[in-house]
């Protein structure tokens, strides 16, 4: 199996993680699922794990990512915003711009791999 390249982009905001990967992976899943709940359960993670994730990126950033509807009879659900859509196209825009720029690089430090 060849190596896999991964980038961790983390921004830090003062003693928090603005954003990262894990919190980027939770945007997409909210995205695809329209729910906390079941984006936590898609990445393994507890609702209130989720929830606090969430918590973390709305306050870090100037416009909230996710829109939340409460849930009962109508049920309910969680969407992006215009914001958490950019959030994700760039953060994953940035991650393909590294490994492009970087892969020169990489292939001469893959070859000091073992097999």
């Amino acid at each position: 199996m060849p190596p896999q390249i991964q980038f961790r982009l983390r921004i830090r905001r003062n003693d928090e993680i603005a954003v990262g990967p894990g919190k980027i992976s939770l945007l997409e899943a909210i995205d695809r699922t329209g729910s906390i709940s079941a984006a936590g359960r898609e990445l393994e993670m507890s609702y209130r794990r989720a929830w606090m994730l969430l918590d973390e990126i709305n306050r870090s950033l100037k416009e909230p990512a996710v829109s939340t509807a409460a849930g009962g009879r109508q049920g309910g659900g969680t969407t992006l915003t215009p914001v958490g859509r950019e959030l994700i196209q760039r953060y994953r825009q940035i991650e393909a711009t590294a490994e492009q720029a970087a892969a020169a690089e990489l292939k001469k430090l893959i070859k000091l791999l073992a097999p």
